[in-house]
């Protein structure tokens, strides 16, 4: 008879989709966001928290090319942002939190757009948008013009043109912001499934419970500079809580106040 072995095999680290290092960018004498470093990889959630003017969204913009750093380096799927743009950027998909559409199209032709733009057969992106237009329910108001769309409407567009060349990163910026709960749950499970299948959604989000029920890691900004790091059980590690989410980031985003104790008290 063999002898079990009692060799432990350890799995291989996932491939990396993003790599952020040693970022730095300012307007003016605003330090937006200092020497930051951030590794994403394939097939997670990663949620990225911060308080309002923390850096959050300035950091999306920077991972996508429609900001560059001052300093540091941006490489997606391996693709140097500066150095190989075009290739790098056809792997990456933006859904900003103010989601943009041309007013004067209907949302169809506002994908069809997106569709030519990246080069995708109409078989397939026929396919993509049957599925996303089932899922995201618009077929009520795809063939009217954009100017008619409330805020949810817009964002269903542009999550569903996001997606249609399959891309390999989603980077969206507050996706749940005006969206009635059945469209936020699916967009949720869309997400998850885009994860399961090896692709990478990196999520900024004011949304606490959306993070702690989605994300697979969590990275908490500060004043440009990135104080917390890991999933959420390390993030409880690192704070010395064991509380919810939110408790975690309001401890590691507290600021210090200059008020002294009165006399006398």
């Amino acid at each position: 008879m063999n002898p079990v072995s009692d060799t432990v095999v350890l799995s291989p680290p996932s491939p990396v989709a993003v790599q952020l290092e040693g970022i730095t960018k300012s307007f003016g004498d605003q330090v937006a966001v200092r020497d930051l470093s951030l590794t994403l990889y394939e097939g997670e959630i990663f949620a990225f928290l911060g308080p309002n003017g923390a850096g959050k969204t300035t950091t999306l913009k920077v991972t996508t090319g429609l900001l560059r750093p001052d300093a540091g380096t941006v490489r997606v799927c391996g693709l140097s942002l500066r150095h190989q743009a075009l290739q790098a950027k056809q792997h990456i998909a933006y859904v900003p939190d103010q989601p943009f559409v041309y007013d004067k199209l209907t949302g169809r032709e506002f994908i069809h757009f997106t569709r030519d733009m990246y080069g995708v057969s109409e078989t397939v992106a026929a396919q993509r948008l049957g599925a996303l237009n089932q899922r995201l329910g618009m077929d009520g108001f795809l063939d009217q013009l954009c100017e008619t769309y409330s805020h949810g409407m817009k964002q269903k567009v542009a999550l569903a043109a996001a997606l249609l060349h399959g891309p390999r990163v989603l980077i969206v910026d507050e996706p749940m912001v005006g969206l009635d709960p059945r469209t936020a749950r699916a967009m949720k499970d869309i997400f998850r499934e885009l994860a399961d299948s090896g692709q990478t959604v990196f999520m900024s989000t004011h949304t606490l419970d959306v993070a702690e029920q989605l994300a697979d890691r969590i990275g908490i900004i500060h004043h440009g500079r990135l104080v917390a790091l890991g999933t959420l059980g390390e993030l409880r590690a690192q704070s010395r809580m064991d509380g919810r989410l939110e408790d975690i980031f309001l401890r590691l985003t507290d600021e210090p106040t200059d008020e002294t104790t009165p006399a006398g008290s």
